[in-house]
């Protein structure tokens, strides 16, 4: 009979998943990922497979829990749509984070080599699309959006906005010039007053 598990599972793949965001799937040894989780190499093939099975098990939770992040957008009053895009773009109180998000990394990293991740990834960003199309949609019905204006389009272009920013946050652009391209962003896709 099998010993029972000593660990965490979710522990474990939260400290793998900070580990592989810090240093890349390919910069990340399984010694690294070992002395990260406090596992034995045993231990992670084990209960994970090889480190390729880890990071699968590690970017598709990731992925989820960016498509429920997406979902939970959605939800809410119409007349406050634009005002959670205009959220999610900014960068957060007190800084930025330049390790970044994994979703981009991952894809970067590996989307052209592991069928797994170009699969998951594109599953992700079409889900954000999704969501940020039916908050244009949501504003479009607020009178807040031109109503002639393609909210498909509009969605994937604050999405593109979203990822180039993260971008300019690695390279260590301060939130509030981050933030002001987040506004002006959001401002141009908002009908004006007087249009209102």
């Amino acid at each position: 009979m099998a010993r029972p598990r000593k660990f965490d599972e979710h522990d474990v793949v939260v400290a793998a998943r900070r580990q592989f965001n810090e240093t890349g799937y390919h910069g990340t040894s399984v010694e690294d990922l070992s002395q990260a989780t406090g596992l034995s190499k045993g231990s992670l093939y084990g209960a994970f497979g090889d480190k390729e099975a880890l990071f699968h098990r590690v970017f598709d939770e990731y992925c989820t829990a960016s498509d429920e992040a997406a979902a939970a957008r959605v939800e809410g009053p119409e007349d406050q749509a634009l005002d959670r895009l205009r959220d999610w773009l900014h960068s957060p109180d007190g800084g930025t984070d330049r390790v970044g998000c994994l979703l981009a990394k991952g894809t970067a990293e590996l989307a052209l080599e592991d069928e797994v991740v170009a699969a998951r990834s594109l599953a992700a960003f079409r889900t954000l699309f999704d969501s940020c199309r039916q908050l244009i949609e949501q504003a479009q019905l607020a009178g807040q959006v031109d109503p002639d204006a393609d909210p498909e389009v509009l969605g994937q272009l604050v999405v593109t906005t979203h990822r180039g920013l993260e971008a300019l946050t690695k390279a260590g652009v301060d939130a509030a010039t981050l933030n002001r391209i987040a506004d002006a962003a959001i401002d141009g896709i908002t009908l004006s007053r007087s249009h209102a």
